[in-house]
């Protein structure tokens, strides 16, 4: 009885280690989410009363590359290329609430956030140009609003690349996008 109890148990081992052997390894870049205000699907859900009747002005879907000891701007991401801010699939950006960024204004709706990487600035893009992977396929004439930003260099290298919001005040947000040393800040206003 013994036998086959250890055969059984053999033989079971066996199969899930074959079936083990058929997945991939995880993505390493990793799909991320940031929203202004800051936590608010989690405070919508677990403290509404911290956000009153305040409703979300933006969200961010994208993926989180990594530098794994690479040299970034002007090398892996190419100077003066269309960029998808981050990895696999264009991010996509989310207005609740019209906005106005550099001066242009953009009513609420879902957009694919792009950039032009370039040492002293960025041109950050907003494309209608929903799921697209990458940036192979941008088309220019499907551009919302382009707005010029200059790069700021940070001290901490980041290892993947981030993107966050601050409040500037009760109007005006701040959305920061970093990787390595270099960072871009992109005023949005309601």
């Amino acid at each position: 009885m013994k036998k086959i109890v250890l055969l059984f148990g053999l033989l079971c081992f066996t199969l899930v280690a074959a079936t083990a052997q058929t997945f991939r390894g995880l993505d390493k870049s990793p799909m991320d989410m940031a929203y202004y205000p800051d936590d608010y699907a989690h405070d919508r859900k677990f403290a509404p009363a911290k956000i009153g009747t305040d409703k979300a002005m933006v969200r961010v879907t994208y993926t989180r590359p990594a530098k794994n000891n690479r040299e970034i701007f002007g090398k892996l991401v190419p100077y003066g290329k269309v960029w998808r801010a981050g990895a696999n699939e264009a991010p996509e950006i989310k207005f609740y609430q019209d906005v106005t960024i550099g001066g242009k204004k953009i009513p609420a709706g879902n957009y694919a956030l792009l950039t032009i990487p370039n040492e002293k600035e960025w041109t950050i893009i907003l494309s209608s140009d929903l799921d697209q992977w990458g940036a192979y396929s941008y088309n220019e004439a499907l551009d919302v609003a382009r707005v010029n930003v200059p790069v700021q260099k940070i001290d901490n290298a980041l290892e993947n690349f981030s993107i966050q919001f601050a409040k500037k005040d009760d109007k005006n947000a701040i959305m920061y996008l970093g990787w390595d040393t270099t960072a871009v800040a992109v005023p949005i206003s309601l």
